[in-house]
């Protein structure tokens, strides 16, 4: 079992924008993704669910794009 995480990272613009670039493409092919966060290799598998999220709190505002998926082997 993996230890639990929460990490947010920040990247420049040019990374971002490679980033989703390379998931928009594993997307589209139906193709598993694969991404370094902070110094982890993570691999999302293909039956991942993508779903894209908005919070408003006040005056600030946020959208996340989202991967979901479980590691149980049933």
């Amino acid at each position: 079992m993996k230890n639990d995480r929460d990490i947010e990272k920040e990247y420049p613009i040019s990374e971002s924008v490679a980033k989703l670039r390379r998931l928009a493409d594993a997307l589209e092919n139906g193709e598993p993704f694969e991404i370094q966060i902070d110094g982890e290799r993570v691999y999302v598998p293909v039956h991942a669910v993508f779903n894209i999220e908005h919070e408003r709190d006040g005056d600030e505002e946020e959208i996340e794009f989202q991967l979901k998926w479980s590691n149980t082997k049933s």
